[in-house]
């Protein structure tokens, strides 16, 4: 994990009063770490499209993933009851076959590998998780080669999109570079034609600011700037940004975020000028100059809970203070369970088969937004096709999500940010 203090980005959406959002900017950087590639999994053919035969001993079990540390270790928890909420209503629903679905227990630590293997030896059929992008290859290697299903709800790195799992991982939050569209149409929203992008350098500068400058070509924008910095010395980028003098400026970063919109400011490009990519959104309140982010904007992946969905988390975990990924973890557990109950099997070989199909792969499936719904269909002779607390998911022949929803926020004069509005990607860039 890239070392960040933790940030929050409190909203309320236009609809509800009484719901409110609490979002950890580090999860973002826990979630989205650089990737390494190297050292794929040895696992050949494809178990996203692959025939499967049953392989399953009549007990679906649901193996955790938990692998946040030190400032980061909040994230436990959300996923967590998101986990044992989903399981608790697929148990209330029936199960698996008429036999409860088994939460195996979970261990938190760092050693994802040593996790996997240990979820292998307790008869895993599914695992969610890890939460670091960085661990992810870790799990996959173990999980793909035992044939066990793998659904992150938090991996955003692009680079895994082409790391080799054989077909058995899949990801319900959107890469990285799936927001790029979200920015682009926020700056022709407000009537700009000109862009300049400044992004952090880094993996994930690099593929966003790549993406961004695609999509803002693709909608007829003209990129004026595309300058990198090093964290810390943005100095250089935002003369750069400024000497083009363009109409909108997107800022892609991270851990510099803060410097930067500061070097921007001193530049001129204040305020309703800004776009901000969702590693640098942040309550910055007297961190910066006075109305230096009044009217920018910027995003966060995700939808905002709805009032029930956070009752029933809280239900679960009355301690529980974040609901960062918790969505995305139970729709990953439903997702898992509703592709055992379409095969009519366990094993991860055949829920890896039927993960596509049931996130809306199937032509004339009906929607459906719980387990029993979804289950139900299924007894009926219907193909189903999940949308969750998440929003649509509808998983590629990559495990990628194909559609990424957004929460906007817009900053006030003292440099705070309410969510404003919501925006959808149709299709996961890359």
């Amino acid at each position: 994990m890239l070392p960040s203090a933790a940030r929050h980005v409190t909203g309320t959406p236009a609809r509800s009063g009484r719901s409110r959002l609490r979002f950890s900017a580090a999860a973002a950087l826990a979630a989205g770490t650089a990737l390494v590639l190297a050292g794929c999994s040895g696992q050949t053919g494809n178990a996203r499209v692959d025939a499967a035969d049953a392989a399953g001993d009549g007990t679906l079990r649901v193996g955790l993933i938990l692998d946040n540390t030190g400032k980061q270790s909040f994230l436990n928890a959300s996923q967590l009851a998101a986990a044992k909420l989903a399981v608790q209503e697929i148990n209330a629903a029936g199960g698996h076959k008429g036999r409860p679905v088994e939460l195996l227990p979970e261990e938190i630590g760092e050693d994802t590998a040593a996790q996997a293997k240990a979820l292998v030896a307790a008869k895993a059929d599914v695992v969610i998780g890890p939460t670091d992008s960085s661990r992810a290859p870790g799990a996959i290697d173990v999980l793909a080669n035992a044939k066990v299903a793998i659904i992150s709800p938090a991996n955003t790195a692009h680079g895994i999109t082409r790391y080799k799992s054989g077909g058995y991982y899949f990801r319900t939050s959107a890469a990285d570079v799936a927001q790029a569209p979200v920015l682009v149409k926020m700056a022709n929203d407000s009537g700009a034609r000109t862009l300049a992008i400044v992004h952090e350098e880094g993996l994930y500068g690099k593929d966003v600011s790549a993406a961004v400058a695609a999509a803002a070509k693709a909608a007829g924008l003209g990129i004026v700037a595309d300058a990198a910095f090093p964290s810390g010395q943005a100095q250089q980028a935002a003369a750069a940004a400024a000497a083009a003098a363009p109409d909108a400026v997107v800022l892609v970063a991270r851990a510099g975020a803060q410097g930067a919109i500061a070097e921007l400011n001193n530049q001129g490009l204040a305020g309703s000028k800004l776009i901000l990519s969702d590693g640098a959104i942040n309550q910055y309140g007297s961190a910066l100059g006075s109305n230096a982010l009044d009217g920018a904007r910027g995003i966060l992946p995700g939808v905002f809970s709805s009032a029930h969905f956070q009752g029933e988390l809280v239900a679960v975990d009355p301690e529980l203070k974040d609901m960062t990924f918790a969505a995305e973890a139970y729709d990953a557990v439903n997702l898992a369970a509703i592709a055992a109950a379409a095969a009519q099997d366990d094993a991860g070989s055949s829920i890896a088969a039927k993960l596509m199909a049931v996130s809306g792969g199937s032509e004339g499936a009906a929607p459906c937004k719980s387990y029993k719904e979804c289950a139900d269909a299924i007894k009926a002779g219907k193909a189903a096709d999940y949308d969750g607390e998440s929003g649509r998911v509808g998983f590629d022949s990559n495990g990628d999500v194909t559609s990424a929803n957004y929460m906007v926020f817009t900053y006030a004069a003292n440099n705070t940010a309410r969510m404003s509005g919501r925006e959808t990607a149709a299709r996961a860039a890359g």
